[in-house]
């Protein structure tokens, strides 16, 4: 299994064998993640169980593999680099052994993929995001005592000759879950998080009127304004031709009926003029800011816009100003069985946020209720991380996924260029295919993240490695939160291109997640091997 270490606790003693291949290895991670500025947050390595008897019975199927060293749709193993997900660009013009991208917790991807197979149909492939279906189920990474992040970053070997799967995982610590009713809360809620003012900007357009939308958001903020604290804020825009404020900045403290009010009272209407009510839901953020809290913009809608401006870039410019100066970030919630799925996750990537979809009662209350201090509060703004392989182990390497969120090398420690915002409990997962070296051994690869403190914008560092021999055996004899981990990845990868290293197929994958569902008594994992049946039914 990987370690989680730093540089400055990294072991003083090596054997004399490894002494050698070790002073290479610090020398790239010196490369990686040197000048580190650490918080006190904990770096201790990550506990991953593999002793479970019920994942040592199943294990991935091998790809077929060609004749000529080329494997899953003519994949070539001769050139060195990064491979890409693109079918035209196959493996990476020259070697690079550094991988950069903004941290991303959306998961609207997964969400909307099961709603569409529950109906009966396959996704299209364009609104697969293999991140954002590995990052939808719980991991078993360790935590820091205090902000900040941990990084794990431990590997399974594949059957695929030299190709293994590595995960690099980042925590932040939770903060207590809200169990509040009523503007009751419990004493370990009290001030855990920062006072929260919230803007939800409401689509009232007439797809709205679909059951499971504007019921299903009435229904959810209803739910939510018991939750929040009473020293949290709420202001209410809705936009449909055009945009209204219908509730300005209320604090709760007594005038939580005034808010259920003005949500029952919410109609459907025409048009979905989006960008008005983007536009109109930060200017009433603004004029209802709160220094010392948390100042978000929630965005409930299905993304069908049709009227006034579309295009997300135009939009978020129109309120640069205010993202900007204000620190006013976006969570976008989307509903529907029809979804404009792009437009709503641009705006929330280009708007310092994140995604997620709801199609049901209980979609919206681990969206709302759940997961509303991760929701709503921010440990960490512009976060980005890097991973660097060591080419002396490492022969080819793969991203899944975060084509949209890749960022220049370079570019990892310029704290102008945008990363990702990162609330409190979140965690975020990168998969990697990895082909190593014939008979390598030693160090294999150092992950690192930056991010800026939320209130002080002082960058920080964290870092962690991997060596080969830590690798495990095979999927099956890894942790089952790694191996939950490896079929989300699959699923993804089958919906939208099928060329994964070690892809077992749908049928394989859902008796893997079936087993997993059982030994974890997850239901996120249950409902995972669900979709998974629904897609190899119509595969």
């Amino acid at each position: 299994m990987g370690t989680n270490q730093t540089d400055r606790t990294r072991p003083a003693q090596e054997h004399a064998r490894h002494r050698t291949r070790h002073l290479r290895a610090t020398l790239l991670a010196l490369t990686a993640a040197g000048g580190l500025l650490l918080t006190g947050c904990g770096a201790g390595g990550g506990s991953h169980s593999d002793s479970s008897n019920a994942a040592n019975r199943t294990g991935f199927p091998a790809p077929a593999v060609s004749s000529g060293g080329e494997q899953n749709g003519g994949e070539s193993t001769d050139q060195d680099g990064e491979q890409t997900s693109a079918p035209a660009d196959k493996i990476a013009p020259s070697p690079d052994y550094l991988s950069t991208f903004a941290l991303d917790v959306d998961t609207a991807s997964y969400g909307y993929a099961r709603r569409v197979l529950a109906d009966g149909q396959l996704p299209d492939p364009s609104t697969i995001r293999p991140e954002e279906f590995v990052n939808s189920f719980r991991q078993d990474y360790e935590r820091p005592d205090g902000n900040g992040f941990t990084v794990t970053v431990d590997g399974a070997r594949t059957d695929s000759a030299n190709w293994s799967l590595v995960r690099v995982g980042l925590a932040t610590r939770p903060q207590s879950r809200l169990r509040s009713t009523g503007g009751t809360s419990s004493a370990d809620d009290n001030a855990e998080r920062p006072p929260a003012a919230l803007t939800f900007v409401i689509d009232v357009s007439g797809s709205m009127a679909e059951t499971g939308r504007l019921d299903l958001a009435k229904k959810s903020l209803d739910e939510m304004t018991d939750r929040l604290r009473d020293d949290d804020s709420v202001a209410l825009v809705t936009f449909s031709d055009e945009a209204e404020t219908v509730l300005p900045m209320t604090r709760l403290d007594g005038h939580r009926g005034k808010v259920h009010q003005a949500v029952d009272e919410l109609e459907t209407q025409s048009s979905t003029n989006l960008g008005a009510g983007v536009e109109t839901g930060y200017a009433t953020a603004t004029e209802g800011l709160r220094e010392g809290a948390t100042n978000r913009v929630v965005l409930i809608s299905d993304g069908l816009a049709n009227t006034g401006d579309t295009n997300a870039d135009s939009i978020l410019e129109r309120i640069s100003n205010e993202r900007r100066d204000h620190g006013i970030t976006l969570f976008g919630v989307g509903v529907g069985s029809d979804y404009g799925d792009a437009l709503m996750e641009k705006l929330a990537d280009k708007g310092d946020g994140h995604t997620a979809y709801v199609s049901d009662d209980a979609d919206a209350r681990k969206v709302f209720v759940d997961q509303l201090p991760q929701n709503i509060d921010l440990t960490a703004r512009d976060a980005k991380a890097q991973v660097a392989f060591d080419p002396e182990t490492v022969a080819q390497f793969r991203l899944i996924g975060y084509e949209d969120r890749k960022v220049a090398d370079d570019d990892f420690r310029n704290d102008n260029v945008d990363g990702g915002e990162i609330g409190p409990g979140h965690t975020v997962t990168a998969l990697y295919a990895v082909r190593t070296r014939p008979g390598a051994d030693g160090h294999l690869a150092t992950a690192s993240v930056r991010w800026l403190d939320p209130d002080t914008r002082a960058p920080h560092e964290e870092s962690g490695q991997l060596e080969t021999e830590a690798l495990h055996d095979s999927l099956s004899s890894a942790s089952p939160r790694f191996q939950v981990t490896a079929v989300a990845a699959y699923f993804a990868d089958s919906l939208r291109s099928g060329d994964l290293p070690g892809d077992p197929g749908l049928d394989e994958l859902a008796d893997r997640a079936h087993a997993l569902a059982k030994q974890t008594e997850d239901k996120d994992v249950q409902q995972l091997a669900e979709a998974i049946d629904e897609a190899s039914r119509m595969d």
